[in-house]
């Protein structure tokens, strides 16, 4: 009974390396590497001559995975960059996520719809916390790194740089498993240059219509407000949000505009400038407080 685990693990690993993808050991029951950081490189061994990454250590030999997994139940790690992999994880919400947030699998839907591309069909993993991986094939010539939120909230991509977790791998939370074993796809040239196009300033974001009437020069100014905030660079996002916010928040005092339809427009401008939502809501509820306290009558504005 005690070697079953492992040996399913072992197994794991195998199926991995056959298919051409460096494995590496991660903590039992985790998503950690097994390994040491150059912070703790011994210098020997392996790293007699200088620290080697887990991208460095990752490997296709059989003995060596089977010598690694006799050792202990280490879950199996995928080094995604020399595997020649790009991994698109979408995750699921987590408690602190606003209400009616999408998750990432609704996100990367709406992507493709955008896109006017269909779903891919490629290998998908299930993760235990009901999330999804999909596998596909990086471009040649091509050097793609992790990123976060890059294509939409709760989608991440993991290539060079990252790992991903192997089916038969399993967590307190449950076991990585197969939902698709389609062979792995081409990574779409849409998707690729979603992820390596310069990121320009946003297009302005739809912006939700009141319910009632509003002054049309209101409404110019809070497309246009709004539609620098989602252009703003990072560096300079928060304060932008809140001049923009400030700018406009005369026009809620004077009742011009309705204010949820000004949240709503500015929380969409800044999460679309790659603002965190809990950072947009409270500078733009501070912004249209400041705002309606110290507005002027319109008369002498």
């Amino acid at each position: 009974m005690t070697h079953a685990p492992r040996s399913a693990l072992l197994r794991a690993a195998l199926d991995a390396a056959d298919q051409g993808w460096p494995v590496i050991p991660l903590r039992p029951g985790g998503k950690a590497p097994a390994l040491h950081g150059e912070r703790h490189c011994p210098g020997t061994g392996e790293c007699t001559d200088g620290h080697r990454t887990f991208e460095q250590r990752a490997t296709l030999a059989p003995e060596r995975i089977e010598r690694c997994w006799a050792t202990g139940p280490f879950n199996v790690g995928i080094a995604t960059g020399p595997a020649g992999l790009l991994v698109i994880d979408l995750d699921t919400l987590k408690p602190k996520d606003t209400k009616g947030t999408p998750d990432g699998v609704t996100s990367f839907l709406a992507l493709c719809e955008r896109a006017g591309q269909p779903l891919p069909t490629t290998r998908r993993i299930r993760t235990p916390s009901g999330g999804q991986h999909l596998y596909f094939t990086a471009p040649p010539g091509v050097r793609l790194h992790n990123t976060a939120g890059t294509l939409a909230p709760k989608i991440d991509t993991r290539a060079w740089g990252g790992q991903v977790v192997a089916p038969g791998s399993t967590t307190p939370y449950g076991p990585y498993t197969v939902l698709d074993d389609s062979p792995v796809a081409d990574l779409p040239e849409w998707l690729q240059h979603a992820l390596t196009a310069p990121q320009r300033p946003a297009a302005a974001p739809v912006l939700p219509m009141p319910t009632r009437s509003r002054s049309r020069y209101a409404a110019v100014v809070l497309d246009r407000e709004a539609a620098a905030v989602a252009a703003t660079a990072e560096g300079g996002r928060n304060a932008e949000l809140l001049r923009a916010v400030r700018a406009v928040g005369r026009f809620v005092a004077w009742h011009d505009l309705d204010r949820a339809t000004v949240e709503a427009a500015f929380q969409a401008a800044g999460e679309t400038a790659g603002l965190p939502a809990s950072e947009c809501r409270a500078t733009i509820r501070s912004a249209l407080d400041w705002s309606i306290r110290t507005a002027r009558p319109r008369e002498t504005a």
